[in-house]
C-alpha cells in the first residue's frame, strides 16, 4: 500500500492534563471549544481555542457528549442522558438509561445527522454481552442492538445511509443501513471490519468529509483510517499506547483531536508525553462539524 499524505503528520499535546480514561471528544462549532470526559474521574473537561482550561466534577461517570446549542450539551452519564449548561455548570437528567440495570453504565455515543443521539451501554466490569445500543430521537429512547460487550466507535457515513459501531471486545466494526428520512435502522447489523486477525481493538471513531472512518485503536498507538469499503488507508501515529477517541475541530475542521488513557499504565520517568493527555494533529485531514442534538 502506498503511503498516504497524512501518515507524516505529527501529534502535538493539545491539553496536558492526564485523564485516567479520556473519551468522547467533541468540538463545539459555536463556542470554538473542545469538550471531552475523564470517565473514571467523573470529570467533564474543556479547552477553548484561546487556551482556557476548564473542568467540572459531574459526580458520576460521563462517557459521551453532544451539543445542543451555544450553552447546552447533552452528556451521557451513568444515570442517563443529561443536559449540561456550560455557563452555569448545572446538570439536569433528561432521560434515564437502563435504571433497571445498575451494573451497567453508558459508553461511547455520538449525534447523528438527523439530530438524534446514539449511545451504547456496557457492564461496569466489562461483563460479556451485558451491553446494549440505543438511539434517542425526538423524545424516544429505542434499543437498537443487544448482547454487546464494549460498544464503541459510533459514527455515520457522508451519504446518511449507514451507521457504524464497534464491539471492542470482539475486535469488530459493524454497520447498519438507515432510513434516509428518519435515521432509524432498516437492517440488522453486518460486519464492516473484522480486525480479529490483527488483534486490533477499535475504540472511538469519527468520519471525515470524504466518508473515511478514523478509528482510535486501544493499545494500538494510533488512529487508523479506513475507506467506506473497508480498505485501510493509513494511520496517524501517537506517542501514547492507549488512544481512545478522535474528533475533528478547529475553525476549518482540519485538526484531529484524540483522547488517550492512563489507566493501567505507568509513565516512564523520562517519557516525553504523559499517558492520558489529549493530542491534536494539525492540518491532518478535512473533517466536518458534528450535528447538533435536537430536543
Amino acid at each position: 500500500m502506498s503511503e498516504s499524505p497524512f501518515t507524516d503528520v505529527t501529534a502535538e499535546v493539545f491539553d496536558g492534563r492526564p485523564c485516567q480514561l479520556g473519551e468522547g471528544p467533541l468540538w463545539h462549532p459555536e463556542r470554538q471549544t473542545l469538550y471531552w470526559v475523564d470517565l473514571l474521574n467523573c470529570r467533564l473537561m474543556a479547552k477553548t481555542e484561546a487556551g482556557a482550561e476548564l473542568a467540572w466534577d459531574l459526580g458520576e461517570m460521563p462517557s459521551a457528549i453532544g451539543w445542543i446549542d451555544a450553552e447546552q450539551l447533552l452528556v451521557a452519564c451513568e444515570s442517563g442522558l443529561n443536559l449540561f449548561n456550560v455557563e452555569s455548570g448545572e446538570k439536569t437528567l433528561l432521560r434515564a438509561l437502563e435504571p433497571e440495570l445498575p451494573g451497567n453504565r453508558s459508553n461511547d455515543g455520538r449525534a447523528d445527522p438527523w439530530g438524534g443521539f446514539w449511545i451504547g451501554t456496557m457492564g461496569k466490569n466489562g461483563e460479556e454481552g451485558a451491553g446494549n445500543l440505543y438511539r434517542w430521537y425526538r423524545g424516544e429512547l429505542r434499543r437498537l442492538d443487544t448482547g454487546l460487550t464494549v460498544p464503541n466507535g459510533l459514527c455515520f457515513d457522508r451519504e446518511r445511509r449507514l451507521a457504524y459501531y464497534a464491539d471492542s471486545a470482539a475486535n469488530t466494526v459493524y454497520k447498519v443501513s438507515l432510513d434516509a428520512q428518519t435515521g432509524w435502522p432498516e437492517s440488522s447489523r453486518q460486519v464492516h471490519l473484522d480486525l480479529t486477525d490483527g488483534a486490533l481493538t477499535p475504540d472511538g471513531a469519527v468520519a471525515d468529509s470524504q466518508g473515511n472512518m478514523w478509528t482510535s485503536l486501544w493499545d494500538g498507538e494510533c488512529t487508523q483510517c479506513y475507506s467506506p469499503d473497508g480498505v485501510e488507508l493509513g494511520a496517524l501515529k501517537a506517542p501514547i499506547i492507549r488512544t481512545t477517541c478522535p474528533a475533528f475541530g478547529g475553525r476549518d475542521f482540519t485538526d484531529l483531536y484524540v483522547t488517550t488513557a492512563a489507566v493501567g499504565l505507568e509513565d516512564a520517568p523520562d517519557a516525553p508525553v504523559a499517558n492520558g493527555v489529549t493530542l491534536v494533529y494539525r492540518n491532518a485531514v478535512k473533517g466536518q462539524a458534528e450535528p447538533a442534538v435536537t430536543l
